[in-house]
Order: C-alpha cells, then sequence, then structure tokens
C-alpha cells in the first residue's frame, strides 16, 4: 500500500508539470525559428527591457509580445512602476512559518490568479534568500534559515502560481544574506557551503517545480557579481538543466562585455550595458558574437513559448481572480503562521465573558504592517482587517477597548492586555538592513502594560529574530505574527480566542542575543568599521560554513533561546511507534502523534537525519522531511515520510558532486530541532 501511495505521489507530481506551464515544456523549434528571422536590432531590444521599467520589448512583426512584470512575493504590488491595490496575501516568512505545503501552494495560485486579473504575466517572486543574520531588510520576504523547508515552500508556491498561466521567478541567485551596500560588498563561501545551503532552494525550483525564470542577485560573489557570473549561470544554473529565463536584478550590470558573454538572458529594468549602441561596437570590433545573442533570445523566447505567451490574449482579465477565493486563501495561510512563543500559565487562548475586558495598545493594533520595498503590497479597498478590527468582530463576548497610550484606569482593570508592536515598512524593507532592537517607543508601550497589569500579551510583526530581551520575563505570552496579510487581524483573533490552536513553527533559530547566532561575527552590517568611519567592506565571508542556524547550535555549543522548529499551541502531543523501513529509493518513517489534551490542533511533526561516522565534518542533525496535520482532541494520527537518497547526501568538493556515505545513519523524529521524541538506526 505505501508504494502504491509513493507511486500516485511520483504520478501526481508528474501531472502537475506536465498538465501546466513550466519550462520543462519548451518550445525550442519555434524559438529558434523566430530567433533566426529577427534583424541585430531586434535582438538587442529583445535582451533588455522597456523604458517604463516592468515590461520586455515588443517586436510585433514576429508576433512577440511586451511582457508584463509585477513585484512581489506576497501580492500585485505594481504595474507599469505604479503601486497598485490586490489581494495582500501573509509575507515569505509567515508562509515558511507555516511548515504547510498546500496553504502555501494556494498562495502562489492566489498571487497568480490576481497577477492574471491584472494583465501580469511574469511574477516577480519567490524570494528564497536564505535567513542569516536578523539584521537583513528582506527577510520577511524569504523562507528562513533551513535549505530543506525552504525548498519545499518555493516549490509549492511556484507550483500554485504556474498553474495559473503566470511565470515565476525566483530570486536572488545567489548567496543575497544582507541589504546593507548590497551593490559592493562581495559574499565569499566555498564551494560545499554555497551548494548544500545557498543553492538548494534554487535547484529544487528548477528540478522540481519548474520555474520558468531565475533573478540574478545584487553582489558579487567571490568576487564576481551575479548579474556576470558565467560559473553562477552557465557552469551550475544551466547544469541543473534550467531552459528559462535569467533576469537581471534593476539595475545590477556593470559591463557589457560581462553581461553578454556571462549567461544572463534579460537586463532590467531597461538597458544600461546592452544598448544598441554599445553592443553593435561590441559586435564591430569581434568582442561579442551574433551568437552570444542568439543564445539569449532562443531561452527567452523558448520561455515565452513554453508559458503560451505567443499565443494568448495578454490583456488584463478581471474575471481570472476569484476574490472570495483569494480572501479565503489569504486568511487560511494567515491562521497557519503565527508562531506563539510563550504562553505562561495558558493565558491564552482568551476568556470569553463579558466581563473579560481585553484593552488593546501598541504602535501595530490598529495598522495592517508590512516590510517595504519591492515587497509592500496594498490591499484592495475595504478589504484589510486589522487587528484591533479583528478583535472587534468577534462580538460581546470579547470585549475590546482600543487605548491610544497608556491609561492606567483602563489598563488595570483589563482582563488582559494585548500590546501589538514591531516593526513596518519604513524599518525592515529593501535596500538597507534593519536594528536587532526595536524601536523605543514600542518598548515602552510593553513597559506601560506590565507597569498596571500581570497579564500581558505581546504580538509581534516581524520579519525574523528581534531583541525581547527588555520585557520576555515580565509579559505572558509572546506572538510572532510576522507581516500577516490582509486577513491578518481576523486570523489572529480567531487564534488568540482558540477558535483556531496556533500550528505555526520557526523557520529559524530564535539565539535570543544577536551576539550568539555564530554568523554573525562574520555578516557585514552598517555598524562602524574598524576603521572608525563607515567605509564600505569589500566583502563578507560566510565563515561558519555549512553551519548555518540550528546546524551551528551544537558545533559551536551556543544555547539558543528559542530553536529551529519551535512553536507552542494550546495542547500536548505525544509520539510514538517508529518504524523505518525500505521503500522505493531510501526509506519511509512512520509513526504516530497522539493528542493529549483537550483542543484539535495541528502538528507539524519533523524528521532530521543524523549521520553516525561521517567521512567528512557534519551537522549533528538536518532536517529532510516534515509533515503537518490536524490531530483532534484525544486521537491519534499516523504520519508517514519518505526519505530519499538526498537525505543522505552531502556535497563533496572532490568530485563537485552529491555523494551518500556508506555506514549507519540515526532517524530522528521530533517537535524542533532540539526536541527529539523517537529515533531510530538505519544503515546504508
Amino acid at each position: 500500500m505505501k508504494k502504491i501511495v509513493l507511486l500516485l505521489a511520483a504520478c501526481a507530481m508528474a501531472f502537475a508539470l506536465n498538465a501546466y506551464p513550466t519550462i520543462n515544456k519548451v518550445d525550442k523549434e519555434r524559438a529558434a525559428k523566430l530567433v533566426s528571422q529577427m534583424t541585430i536590432d531586434e535582438k538587442i531590444d529583445l535582451i533588455s527591457g522597456k523604458e517604463d521599467g516592468f515590461r520586455t520589448l515588443a517586436i510585433p512583426r514576429l508576433g512577440i509580445p511586451s511582457l508584463r512584470m509585477a513585484d512581489g512575493p506576497q501580492g500585485v504590488r505594481n504595474i507599469n512602476g505604479k503601486n497598485i491595490h490586490s489581494t495582500f496575501f501573509p509575507c515569505g516568512i509567515s508562509a515558511a512559518a507555516s511548515w504547510n505545503r498546500e496553504a502555501v501552494h494556494e498562495m502562489g495560485a492566489g498571487i497568480g490568479s490576481a497577477a492574471k486579473a491584472h494583465g501580469v504575466q511574469i511574477m516577480l517572486g519567490p524570494g528564497v534568500n536564505i535567513y542569516r543574520s536578523a539584521l537583513c531588510g528582506r527577510n520577511f520576504e524569504y523562507y528562513g534559515e533551513d535549505p530543506y523547508l525552504a525548498s519545499e515552500t518555493a516549490k509549492n508556491y511556484i507550483l500554485g502560481m504556474q498553474e495559473q498561466g503566470v511565470m515565476a521567478t525566483i530570486k536572488h541567485f545567489a548567496l543575497n544574506q544582507q541589504e546593507y551596500d548590497r551593490h559592493g560588498v562581495s559574499s565569499n563561501a566555498d564551494e560545499r557551503t554555497i551548494n548544500e545551503i545557498y543553492f538548494a532552494t534554487f535547484r529544487k525550483a528548477v528540478e522540481e517545480a519548474g520555474v520558468g525564470a531565475v533573478m540574478t542577485s545584487y553582489n558579487p560573489i567571490n568576487g564576481v557579481h551575479a548579474a556576470e557570473n558565467p560559473w553562477l549561470v552557465r557552469e551550475n544554473l544551466r547544469k541543473w538543466g534550467f531552459e528559462g529565463i535569467v533576469m537581471t536584478d534593476w539595475t545590477s550590470t556593470y559591463n557589457s562585455v560581462d553581461f553578454i558573454k556571462g549567461g544572463v538572458d534579460l537586463e532590467m529594468p531597461k538597458a544600461y550595458v546592452a544598448t544598441r549602441e554599445k553592443v553593435r561596437a561590441l559586435l564591430e570590433n569581434g568582442v561579442v558574437t551574433e551568437a552570444d545573442l542568439d543564445e539569449k533570445c532562443q531561452e527567452i523566447l523558448q520561455a515565452f513559448s513554453a508559458f503560451g505567451f505567443l499565443d494568448a490574449d495578454l490583456s488584463a482579465d478581471p474575471s481570472a481572480e476569484d476574490a472570495a477565493l483569494s480572501q479565503k486563501r489569504a486568511y487560511e495561510l494567515a491562521l497557519e503562521g503565527p508562531v506563539l512563543l510563550k504562553n505562561e500559565d495558558n493565558i491564552l487562548p482568551l476568556k470569553p465573558g463579558k466581563k473579560n475586558l481585553i484593552a488593546l495598545m501598541g504602535p501595530n493594533a490598529n495598522i495592517m504592517p508590512c516590510g517595504g520595498g519591492s515587497g509592500y503590497v496594498q490591499p484592495e479597498d475595504g478589504k484589510g482587517v486589522t487587528l484591533y478590527e479583528g478583535l472587534k468582530a468577534l462580538g460581546k463576548n470579547y470585549p475590546v477597548e482600543f487605548l491610544g497610550g497608556p491609561n492606567p484606569e483602563v489598563l488595570k482593570k483589563a482582563s488582559v492586555v494585548i500590546v501589538a508592536i514591531g516593526f513596518d515598512k519604513l524599518t525592515e524593507t529593501e535596500g538597507r538592513d534593519r536594528v536587532y532592537g526595536l524601536d523605543r517607543l514600542h518598548n515602552e508601550a510593553v513597559e506601560a502594560a506590565v507597569k498596571y497589569n500581570k497579564n500581558v500579551i505581546v504580538v509581534a510583526n516581524s520579519g525574523g529574530e528581534f531583541d525581547i530581551t527588555p520585557w520576555a520575563d515580565q509579559v505572558k505570552a509572546i506572538i510572532l505574527d510576522w507581516y500577516p496579510g490582509q486577513e491578518g487581524g481576523n486570523a489572529l483573533a480567531a487564534l488568540l480566542t482558540g477558535k483556531v490552536a496556533p500550528s505555526g513553527r520557526l523557520p529559524f533559530t530564535f539565539w535570543g542575543k544577536l551576539g550568539k547566532n555564530p554568523a554573525q561575527k562574520w555578516y557585514k552590517s552598517a555598524q562602524l568599521h574598524p576603521s572608525g568611519n563607515r567605509d564600505r567592506y569589500p566583502f563578507t565571508e560566510y565563515g561558519e560554513g555549512i553551519f548555518l542556524g540550528y546546524r551551528g547550535a551544537e558545533h559551536f555549543g551556543v544555547k539558543p533561546l528559542y530553536p529551529f522548529g519551535y512553536g507552542l499551541t494550546y495542547t500536548t502531543f505525544d509520539y510514538s511507534g517508529l518504524k523505518v523501513v525500505p521503500a522505493a529509493d531510501g526509506f519511509d518513517v512512520t509513526f504516530t502523534v497522539t493528542n493529549k489534551g483537550g483542543v484539535s490542533a495541528k502538528e507539524v511533526a519533523q524528521v532530521y537525519v543524523s549521520p553516525v561516522k561521517p567521512s567528512v565534518i557534519r551537522p549533528v542533525r538536518e532536517l529532510k522531511g516534515y509533515d503537518k496535520k490536524l490531530v483532534a482532541k484525544g486521537k491519534s494520527v499516523e504520519y508517514t515520510i519518505h526519505l530519499g537518497p538526498e537525505a543522505f547526501s552531502y556535497y563533496d568538493v572532490a568530485t563537485h558532486a552529491w555523494k551518500v556515505d556508506k555506514g549507519e545513519y540515526k532517524i530522528q523524529v521530533g517537535s524542533s530541532a532540539e526536541d527529539i521524541r523517537l529515533e531510530a538506526s538505519v544503515t546504508k
């Protein structure tokens, strides 16, 4: 039976990649015929964007259309560079914190349908750069520290989007872990670290999701800018079998010859180094050849053809998006992502009753927070719900009073005080890194609440870890609500009151102090340069290597405040009955999870692989499988997670390939990287 299930799953994946537009269905002959009919100037035009910034150039005489692109990873931000209103989904870090493949798939489908409604053919997402430091200004767009979790999240987002006939663009390729001086600081890392940690998500997007486009990053990699880096594009991305479009990030080209020879197809947002004048001069001098242009045009046009863009009506189609379905998708994902870090004395869920006054305060209590830059989205008019509005909608059984500031009379009589704090589009954004601590007004709001009431609940909006030490020990509960999108207020109200039990889990290690993160000593930010001046750093070393996040906790002997995969809910789970049996190309890991409490809830069961005597240095354990299931109160549910060869492999720098050592491996099952409940051994 298990083999049949695996076969059906494989068939379903094959169907998904063949039933919908993906780059795995390229029409090379049609593209080649079009290229053969193009003039030199038309070829030069096709490899750069149009002046308005978010479109490709059309070649009308050959029926090649202008395609429209739009930011970003959590909704359609703009049309032709101008912000619009669109369905506002939870941010990327929230999607990863959901550990829910189906909900993320629906997010991709929802954004894809919104794109079609607005006449957008290429969405500039997902963003998947690995979380290395809490300071990165764009962590909120991304999928956390673990390459397996990030890969699964990205794959399902891409499949959902491309099923709608909209091309996804995975970004930023590669090693773009900071926003500080992102054009200048070179990311210097070794080959094994790059492949095991930083390439993994991009590779799965290519091989398993058929992503249509890849966007390169701003930064140099080992000294060579990503948009002009043949090792990155030709020696890696193309050798994974990628046949789609490789585009630059906006204004990230620097040299005409390096761009043309480097392997990237499309310069965005317009021609800077690939203008007609510059490219024609290089052709005339023999520095570049027409074949170099043909290669780029071929890859662009075969991607257009694979997605049907050469034949379809590309105008906006408002009927493509079901507004009610988009709202439902946004709400359901907003339920899945929030992580309950602390729940002292079981203060949550909130107790109903007309006398149980909820005092609500804090800078983020009555806004819809979102990170800034290209990840920012404005919801459709009238569709966004703040936390205050979500609580008010609960009715008389949950009386709530919103405080513009500390009000000692109200705070003293309230049964609980909810303080909403965190970052926003100005403090966590593209183009610059953020600080570790919150703005003074946010911390002061919490401190004022605990001064007058012992039952304080903190709700925080953030793309990653931040300093909670000023008040963490004084509050009863802490919820990381990320940037939850337009339905965030309703979803959080449901979680706070127990209508739905929290089920989000941390997609990164919450160290508790910035300096406890082993990668932080290598991370370059806008701190004072050792010279005493704010000089630019020429490079940042990835000196922690493969020991990033939870992989480094045990390796470096650092105890985090909250481990990777951690999250509380309103019940407890027992694990039992572990069986690991050979199946297909690896092993099936089967076990039972029992809900021991009185509340139905979802449990994220995590499977880690631990080599016993590795031939090379390896992490103590690595996440290689997970599943999230609803377990009714008092009931048990069986989980089965398959581990293929990739679950046991490491990147061998001697052969430049993946390798599986023979020997013993421990299969560990638990609810976080530090909470291992079951263990068994297998031999490869």
